[in-house]
C-alpha cells in the first residue's frame, strides 16, 4: 500500500511541477483527478514488476544494497512500461513530454529511497522485534537440519521470529536440540500446542522422511490456520528453480494454500476465458497455415487428439497439432518408458520428462515441437473449461494410474498449457522434481504467479527451448 501511494503522489507530483508550473488552480485539481485512473493503472503494473524483482521477500526488505538494486532496476523497467503504455492509452501529456518521465523518474527514485529503504525499512526492523508483529514458531524436525535452521535463526536474530521449540516424533519430550531450545511434542500434539503456545508459523524440516508423510504433515499444518513452510531436501528444485525466502541463508519454500476463495478461481476461469478465445481469434489465419503444412507433410489428420486426465482425476480430450507420423503399436513402446520414468525418476534413454521417438517426428513436427506450435490447440481446452491457461500440465491415463497418492495431488486444479516445470525446468527434471514444482504452484497460485508464468513462457517459445 505504501509503495501504492508513493508512486502516485510521485506522479501528481511530477504533473504539477512539468504542466503547471508550480500553480494551484482549479484547471490542475481537475487533470489531477481526470489522471488518476491512469496513475491508478500504471502504479499497479509498477507493483507488479516490485514484485517480480522479490522486492516484497523478508531478504531483500532488510538488506540496504539489495533493496535499492531491486528498486532501481524496477523503476527502470518499470517507466519504460509508462512510455509504451501512455502511447497505447493515448496520453499525450506523458508520450510527448520527455521531461515528465525523467522528472518522474528522478522523484520516485528519491521518494522510494527515504520512505521504503529508510523509513520503512527501519520499522520492519523495529516491529518485527515486538510483541505486536513477533511469530512464535515450531519446528518440525529436531535432526541435522531442524537444528541447522534453528542455529541460524537464532544466531543470525531473524526478525520476527520467536522460536518455541522442536516437534519430532523419534526423540524423547525434553530432549535439548540447541541451547536451551527442546523437544516440547509429538506431531499428533501439534493442535495442542499450536493453541497453547499462539503459534503463528511451522517450519517443516525433515531430509528422511517420505513425500505422503511430509504432504500429510502440511496438510495438518494447513488445516490449523498457521503459517507453512518447508526446508527440506525433498523439495530442493523449487529453490533451484525459483527465488524463495531465506531464513539465515537457508531457503523455505512456502506451503500455504492460496486458492481457497471461490473469487481467485472464477477470476482465473475468466481470465483464460477471455485471454484463449481472443487468442484462437487472432491466430486463427496462422492455424490454417500450420494445418496445410501439416497435411502436406505427411498422412494423417491434423491434429492429434487422445484421452487425458484432468482436473480431479476426470478424463477429457486433449488437442494438439500432429507433428509425428502414426504408426500402430508404437505408443506401447513409449508407455514402457514413461512407466519406468515414473517410477524411477529417468529411463536408459532419457532424463528429460518427454519420451519422445525423434524417428517418427515430421518435418514440420520437429519446427512445430522446438516452438511449442503444437500446444496451440489447447486453446480450445481451455475456452471449453478442461484446462486452463496456467497450470500442471495433464497426464495420459495409463500414467495416472502409475502414480503415488501424494502425487496426484497435481490434479487438485485445472490443468494447464503452461506451468512451473515448463518455464524453469523443461525437459530437464526429474519426474517426481516436476510433481514438487506443480505442488508449489498450486499451494502458491495467485494472479501474480500466473502473470508471472505466461511472460516467462513468451521466450521459451521465442527462442525455440521446447522438445
Amino acid at each position: 500500500m505504501a509503495d501504492f501511494v508513493v508512486l502516485v503522489v510521485t506522479f501528481i507530483i511530477t504533473q504539477y511541477f512539468v504542466f503547471f508550473n508550480g500553480e494551484f488552480n482549479i484547471v490542475y485539481w481537475r487533470a489531477s483527478i481526470e489522471s488518476l485512473w491512469f496513475f491508478g493503472l500504471v502504479a499497479a503494473g509498477f507493483l507488479f514488476i516490485f514484485q517480480y524483482n522479490n522486492l516484497y521477500k523478508h531478504q531483500i526488505i532488510v538488506s540496504h544494497s539489495a533493496q535499492i538494486v531491486a528498486i532501481l532496476k524496477s523503476l527502470f523497467y518499470g517507466c519504460l512500461g509508462l512510455i509504451v503504455l501512455s502511447f497505447i492509452l493515448k496520453v499525450p501529456r506523458i508520450y510527448e513530454s520527455r521531461i515528465y518521465v525523467v522528472l518522474f523518474l528522478v522523484n520516485v527514485v528519491v521518494f522510494f529511497m527515504i520512505v521504503r529503504v529508510v523509513f520503512l525499512r527501519e520499522l520492519y526492523l523495529r516491529f518485527g522485534k515486538t510483541r505486536l508483529l513477533r511469530r512464535n514458531l515450531l519446528i518440525i524436525g529436531a535432526g541435522k537440519s531442524g537444528k541447522l535452521l534453528a542455529t541460524k535463526i537464532l544466531f543470525e536474530d531473524a526478525v520476527g521470529i520467536r522460536l518455541f521449540g522442536f516437534i519430532d516424533d523419534a526423540e524423547p519430550i525434553g530432549t535439548k536440540v540447541i541451547q536451551e531450545y527442546e523437544v516440547i511434542g509429538k506431531v499428533s500434539e501439534l493442535p495442542n500446542l499450536v493453541s497453547e503456545k499462539a503459534i503463528k508459523e511451522v517450519i517443516i524440516a525433515i531430509d528422511n522422511i517420505e513425500y505422503n508423510r511430509l504432504l500429510e504433515m502440511m496438510e495438518i499444518c494447513q488445516q490449523l490456520n498457521v503459517t507453512t513452510k518447508i526446508a527440506s531436501e525433498l523439495f530442493n528444485i523449487i529453490p533451484k528453480k525459483m527465488e524463495t525466502e531465506l531464513y539465515g541463508n537457508t531457503p523455505v519454500v512456502d506451503a500455504n494454500v492460496k486458492i481457497d476463495t471461490k473469487m481467485s478461481i472464477a477470476a482465473k476461469r475468466i481470465l483464460d476465458f477471455i485471454i484463449a478465445l481472443t487468442g484462437l481469434i487472432i491466430l486463427s489465419p496462422f492455424f490454417l497455415l500450420l494445418a496445410l503444412l501439416i497435411k502436406l507433410s505427411s498422412k494423417g489428420p491434423i491434429f492429434y487428439t487422445h484421452e487425458r486426465i484432468g482436473f480431479k482425476g476426470k478424463p477429457f480430450q486433449f488437442y494438439k497439432f500432429r507433428s509425428m507420423t502414426l504408426v500402430k503399436g508404437d505408443d506401447e513402446g513409449r508407455k514402457k518408458m514413461m512407466v519406468d520414468f515414473i517410477r524411477n525418476g529417468k529411463t536408459q534413454e532419457t532424463s528429460s520428462t518427454k519420451i519422445i521417438n525423434h524417428a517418427r517426428v515430421t518435418w514440420i513436427g520437429n519446427l512445430i515441437r522446438k516452438f511449442s506450435l503444437d500446444e496451440f490447440p489447447q486453446l480450445i481446452n481451455v475456452v471449453k473449461g478442461e484446462m486452463s491457461l496456467v497450470g500442471p500440465r495433464p497426464c495420459l491415463p495409463y500414467e495416472f494410474e502409475q502414480f503415488e497418492e501424494w502425487q496426484k495431488k497435481r490434479h487438485d486444479v485445472l490443468p494447464g498449457c503452461t506451468g512451473v516445470w515448463q518455464v524453469f525446468g523443461r525437459g530437464e527434471v526429474s519426474f517426481k522434481d516436476s510433481v514438487i514444482l506443480d505442488l508449489y504452484y498450486i499451494n502458491n497460485l495467485s494472479p501474480w504467479l500466473d502473470l508471472q508464468l505466461l511472460i516467462k513462457t513468451v521466450p521459451v517459445l521465442v527462442f525455440g527451448k521446447g522438445k
